[in-house]
C-alpha cells in the first residue's frame, strides 16, 4: 500500500505536477544571477514554469481527447441523445459534453445545432452547461494541481449543475423562448464518414495544432496574472478579500470571473495563485466556473440563439449552482487537500 501511495505521489508530482520542470527553471533563474524566491525572480519562474507546464499537458490531453472525440461528430452525438428520454438523457448530455471543445463559444454552435435538429431544450442545456465547465482536460490539470481528491468532486459537482440546471429548464418549458429561426431551422443528417486510424490521428493533431493557438494567449494572460497575485500582491490581502473571513468571498469570485473570457487552461495558474495565497479552495473554484460557464462574450453569443427570459433563467440557474459548489468546497476542503 505505502508503495501504491508513493507511485501515485510520484505520478501527481512529478509527471502531472511537472515539480522537475520547476526546479529546473529555478536553477536557470539562479544561474543569470536572480533569486527565484525574491519578486522578479519568482515572478520569472513561476510565469515559464506554468506556461510550458500547462502548454505541454495541453498538447497532450487535446490529442488524446480530440482521438476521443473523433468518434462524436455533432451528427453521432445527436443520434446518442436522441435515443435517452428524461434525466437519463440529461445525464448522457453532460457526460458528452466532458468530450467537446473546451470553451462556452466553442460549445453554442453545437447547442444550435442539437436544438434545431429537435432534442429536447433541457437535454441541450445540460451539454451546454458541462462542455466548458468539466471536460477530461480539466480532471487531469485540476489533478495537477489541487490533487485528485479535488478533480474528481470538481468534475463531479460540475455534471450534476448540467444535469440539474437541465432538468429544470426542460421542466419549465421554455422551447419558444428559442429564437424562432432555431426552433424552425432544418437539420439535414449527414453519412458518418468511416475514419482510418491515420484520419483520427491526423485529425487530433489538427485539434492541438489550432486549439494551442487559440488558448495560448489566454494562458500567456493567466499566467502572468498569476505570477503577479502569487509574488506582488500581499497575502494578507488576499486572505482579508477572500479568505474564511470573508463570507461573500465565493459570490464575489463567481460575479467577478463573469466579464472574463478564457477556458480553464487559462484559469487554473490564477486560481493556483490565489489559493497559495490563502484564498478558500471555494472561493477558487467558483471563480474557474464563473469565467468558464458565465463568460461575457459567451452570453453575448447565447443571446443570439434564445430569448431574454430564457437566457437570465440559464444565468441565474449557473450562478446559484456555482455559488451553491463554491460553499461546499469551503465546508469540505479541509476533508480533501
Amino acid at each position: 500500500m505505502e508503495a501504491l501511495k508513493t507511485a501515485w505521489n510520484f505520478f501527481q508530482n512529478e509527471v502531472l505536477g511537472m515539480k522537475w520542470l520547476n526546479r529546473l527553471i529555478g536553477s536557470i533563474v539562479e544561474a543569470v544571477g536572480l533569486d527565484p524566491t525574491s519578486r522578479v525572480g519568482g515572478s520569472i519562474r513561476f510565469f515559464f514554469y506554468d506556461c510550458i507546464k500547462i502548454m505541454a499537458l495541453l498538447g497532450v490531453l487535446i490529442l488524446v481527447i480530440s482521438y476521443i472525440q473523433s468518434y462524436f461528430p455533432p451528427e453521432r452525438t445527436k443520434k446518442i441523445l436522441g435515443r435517452f428520454h428524461g434525466i437519463g438523457a440529461n445525464c448522457i448530455a453532460a457526460l458528452l459534453g466532458t468530450v467537446t471543445p473546451f470553451c462556452s463559444c466553442s460549445s453554442i454552435p453545437l447547442f444550435i445545432g442539437f436544438t434545431s435538429a429537435g432534442l429536447p431544450l433541457g437535454v441541450t442545456f445540460s451539454f451546454l452547461i458541462s462542455s466548458p465547465m468539466v471536460d477530461l482536460g480539466s480532471l487531469v490539470l485540476l489533478m495537477s494541481i489541487f490533487g485528485w481528491k479535488v478533480a474528481v468532486v470538481y468534475v463531479v459537482l460540475g455534471l450534476v449543475i448540467a444535469v440539474v440546471g437541465g432538468t429544470m429548464i426542460e421542466k419549465l418549458r421554455l422551447e419558444n423562448e428559442v429564437e424562432e429561426f432555431i426552433r424552425k431551422g432544418k437539420n439535414v443528417d449527414v453519412r458518418q464518414e468511416e475514419l482510418t486510424v491515420k484520419d483520427r490521428l491526423q485529425y487530433a493533431w489538427e485539434r492541438v495544432v489550432s486549439t494551442a493557438k487559440k488558448v495560448f494567449p489566454y494562458v500567456l494572460v493567466g499566467v502572468g496574472i498569476g505570477a503577479i497575485i502569487h509574488n506582488w500582491i500581499p497575502e494578507e490581502f488576499i486572505i482579508k478579500l477572500l479568505g474564511s473571513g470573508n463570507p461573500f468571498g465565493v459570490i464575489l469570485a463567481t460575479v467577478a470571473g463573469v466579464p472574463m473570457y478564457a477556458d480553464i487552461f487559462g484559469t487554473i495558474p490564477i486560481a493556483e495563485a490565489l489559493l497559495a495565497k490563502g484564498a478558500q479552495l471555494g472561493v477558487v473554484l467558483s471563480f474557474m466556473m464563473g469565467v468558464t460557464t458565465l463568460s461575457l462574450p459567451s452570453m453575448i453569443m447565447l443571446r443570439k440563439a434564445v430569448k431574454p427570459k430564457l437566457l437570465g433563467i440559464f444565468i441565474a440557474i449557473c450562478t446559484i449552482g456555482i455559488i451553491i459548489v463554491g460553499y461546499f468546497f469551503n465546508v469540505i476542503a479541509p476533508m480533501i487537500i
